[in-house]
């Protein structure tokens, strides 16, 4: 099973009959997937369950109606164990930007990481969930696959927000800020959040 995210919407890609029970089950083959969409844009409905009995049949017919950007980014830990959030078009975020041609997943997520905050001395610790959310850019739906990846980092300098990606701030949070920042975010990122991912 696969989320995928999309105004806070879940919509899920199965492979298991199990989920027929679901008031909005459908086989992708039998479905309009724009029309889901807009349906969901009006908030006129639940989570969606998309079916296919081979996944990579299911995920190939899914994104084909889509533009997919790959992206890479960071829930970044220092020494006092709180955590990197930026704060961008009014909502907390975690860093993340898009992979460059020929660049590695890593790479990108560290390079992005580093250009949003204004960070140094930043090492991977391990991969975390890769999410999945679409959002809609110049009347055309885009699917933004993002890879995740727990970081550490000493650094005891003045971080400094990328202003020309409307980041306006960059903060260490607590556990305390971390749970009220996470009311005003998105549904990808609380993933990263969950008690397995910490």
């Amino acid at each position: 099973m696969k989320s995928v995210f999309f105004n806070n919407h879940v919509i899920y890609l199965v492979t298991n009959l199990k989920y027929e029970i679901e008031k909005n089950f459908f086989h992708i083959k039998n479905v309009d997937i724009m029309l889901i969409l807009s349906t969901i844009e009006k908030n006129t409905s639940d989570s969606i369950y998309l079916y296919h009995n081979n996944f990579e049949d299911l995920w190939e017919h899914f994104t084909s109606y889509f533009v997919v950007i790959e992206a890479g980014g960071g829930k970044v830990v220092n020494d006092k164990k709180e955590v990197l959030f930026i704060y961008r078009n009014n909502k907390w975020d975690l860093p993340k930007g898009k992979i460059e041609k020929n660049e590695t997943i890593k790479n990108a997520a560290l390079r992005e990481v580093e250009e949003e905050t204004g960070i140094e001395n930043l090492s991977i610790v391990e991969p975390l969930p890769i999410t999945y959310h679409i959002y809609k850019h110049k009347k055309k739906y885009v699917l933004k696959v993002s890879y995740w990846f727990k970081m550490f980092s000493d650094f005891k300098g003045k971080l400094v927000p990328q202003q020309e990606e409307s980041i306006t701030r960059v903060e260490w949070l607590n556990n305390l800020q971390i749970k009220e920042a996470l009311t005003n975010t998105y549904e990808n990122i609380k993933l990263l959040f969950k008690s397995n991912y910490i």
